[in-house]
């Protein structure tokens, strides 16, 4: 039986699609995907991402708890700003790929993807042992709504106290939507501006509300898991189970820059991506732009001549670009913007050419 978000009765009010996505039920569109995702390229999208988890870290060492469990310098991020990093394995293989949030001095806020909610809990439940801090799943006490968009200044600026002129992207502040208290950071994965509030879930269908009233002379839409999809993909944001795992090290995926190993102190795969950080990885994250209207899919071969190379991680025709875009992990050698190479297709030999990401990015 899949779990439900606080929200869940407002989208079948909305006459919502639901799909099952990590054990939630979660709405999928709403109206079109493509309507939605041209929603938040011109003007904002509504989306509940309450299916994420919400894992508090508190205490006199949280920040040297969080040094020691993640690959990133926790300790150096200042109070009300955030920071994008992973938890690695001790292979340095993916664990999940995190938004942690410094509240305050002695209390941080790690943001986890839904699949990998009780593989984070775990891990940073096991790795706090030894530091003065404490470990606390609030997932089901927390609602996440997001305003993604170019109109999404004017659409929040109506309704709260918040400068938002003021906070930063990857910052954090407290602040009160009509009334009703909320964790609102400038972070998201569509590749505009916007917000994301963390709202205590009771109060969720009522700020759901709220947005919505104040977007609806803004044109703003609600939006689900599958225009979510495609904007991160034109953004070349990658997907915890596409283009991340716990196969591969950050370093295949471009990001080694997440990776701190200047660090004070022990952490959790240093060693093992220490090592991986001297070699050249065999295979590489890319972008791929096709042509025509066949987009190559997850799992889809690409081939330099008739020869195996690599495969399609995540791909769509791009509503925005109108072309065929994709993500891939291939051989170095191909690994070149400019390169020529084709995706097998069902059976169809297509042409594409690697191309820098990402894809998309706003003006």
């Amino acid at each position: 039986m899949s779990k439900e978000t606080s929200l869940h009765g407002v989208h079948k009010g909305l006459g919502a699609l639901f799909t099952d996505f990590a054990g939630w039920s979660m709405p999928i569109r709403y109206s079109s995907e493509l309507a939605e995702h041209k929603a938040v390229r011109e003007a904002a999208g509504l989306f509940d991402l309450s299916h994420m988890a919400e894992i508090e870290v508190t205490g006199p060492q949280a920040a040297e708890t969080l040094d020691y469990a993640l690959v990133g310098n926790l300790s150096g991020v200042k109070p009300g700003r955030a920071r994008y990093t992973m938890i690695c394995d001790e292979n340095g293989g993916v664990l999940d790929d995190l938004v942690v949030y410094r509240l305050a001095d002695e209390k941080f806020l790690v943001v986890a993807n839904a699949g990998n909610a009780g593989v984070v809990a775990e891990a940073l439940a096991e790795r706090v042992s030894g530091f003065d801090a404490v470990v606390e799943n609030k997932s089901e006490d927390v609602a996440l709504i997001a305003v993604q968009g170019p109109k999404a200044v004017e659409i929040l600026g109506a309704v709260t106290d918040a400068d938002l002129g003021a906070l930063k992207y990857y910052a954090s502040v407290p602040a009160v939507v009509k009334g009703h208290d909320v964790l609102l950071a400038r972070t998201g994965y569509t590749g505009e501006d916007g917000f994301e509030l963390y709202v205590p879930a009771g109060e969720a269908p009522v700020v759901w509300r709220i947005l919505t009233d104040a977007g609806e002379p803004h044109g703003l839409l609600p939006a689900g898991l599958a225009c979510r999809d495609t904007l991160r993909l034109e953004a070349g944001m990658p997907l915890y189970g596409n283009e991340l795992s716990l196969q591969l090290s950050p370093f295949e995926a471009g990001l080694g820059r997440v990776v701190k190993f200047e660090k004070p102190g022990d952490f959790v795969g240093k060693a093992a991506l220490e090592e991986l950080s001297k070699k050249d990885v065999p295979r590489v994250r890319v972008g791929l732009k096709g042509s025509g209207r066949r987009a190559p899919r997850h799992g889809y071969t690409v081939l330099a001549g008739d020869t195996e190379i690599g495969e399609v991680t995540s791909g769509a025709l791009s509503p925005t670009l109108g072309y065929p875009i994709a993500m891939a992990y291939v051989d170095r050698e191909h690994s070149e913007p400019g390169t020529e190479l084709s995706v097998d297709i069902r059976g169809r030999i297509e042409p594409v050419e690697v191309v820098a990401l990402p894809f998309y990015s706003r003006a």
